[in-house]
């Protein structure tokens, strides 16, 4: 049986271990195509993580009553609803970010983290941890697109949100604005953060081989003085 972890783990895990964009890699779509600025990229964000969290819930409230045979299309019906209400929403109140980020709302729907975090998470776990999860993943989301959006603004435009960061003097790089600067922006950032696992996975790596070191010489110093 496998062991349940904490709580604080369910929700940090979405935000490093199994970060949607560094380490598992979904959501290229919006990714890729909003984040010409860090305010679209927190707003695609932000309604993903609305969707997440809701259709989370209600999924792992329901998922004992969903019939195997039906349950992914039952799934994408929930997910809809809430990709609906948010989509109203965002163009009630936000009109200018809703035209902004275009069909990429709407396109919510398809997104392979809801769906995929529904499908491995929310149908076998309890509602807490199942918001919990999509709390994490969403915020791990956030954060991924917010880094991306700033860079790509800061380098093409010389802002962050809106304000100018960098001097007039700086000639702006039209490439970060465009589809191969989000490419060249995520490729870079996916290699930091598999060259910091992989880091850290060799000083985990080290310090149990020096764990397991000082341990056998403990052993091996007892036996000597039993012997003595």
């Amino acid at each position: 049986m496998k062991k349940q972890v904490s709580y604080w783990q369910e929700f940090f895990k979405g935000i490093w271990e199994i970060n949607p964009t560094f380490k598992q890699i979904l959501g290229m779509c919006p990714t890729l195509a909003v984040t010409v600025s860090a305010l679209n990229g927190i707003a695609m964000a932000l309604a993903t993580t609305f969707v997440l969290v809701f259709s989370s819930f209600l999924i792992s409230l329901v998922r004992k009553l969903i019939p195997d045979q039906v349950r992914i299309a039952s799934y994408i019906v929930i997910i809809a609803t809430f990709v609906t209400i948010a989509d109203l929403v965002m163009k009630a109140k936000f009109p200018e970010l809703s035209k902004a980020l275009g069909p990429f709302v709407p396109l919510i729907v398809v997104n392979c983290i809801i769906l995929g975090r529904a499908e491995a998470f929310a149908s076998k776990n309890t509602p807490l941890r199942s918001i919990l999860d999509a709390l994490g993943n969403g915020t791990g989301f956030l954060i991924a697109l917010f880094i991306m959006g700033s860079i790509r603004e800061l380098l093409g435009s010389r802002t962050i949100l809106g304000y100018q960061i960098l001097p007039d003097s700086f000639e702006p790089l039209l490439i970060m604005i465009l589809p191969p600067g989000a490419f060249i922006t995520l490729g870079l950032l996916i290699g930091f953060a598999n060259q910091f696992i992989e880091r850290k996975k060799k000083l985990e790596h080290n310090s149990l081989i020096k764990k397991y070191r000082n341990k056998l010489t403990s052993v091996q110093l007892n036996e000597e003085n039993l012997s003595a």
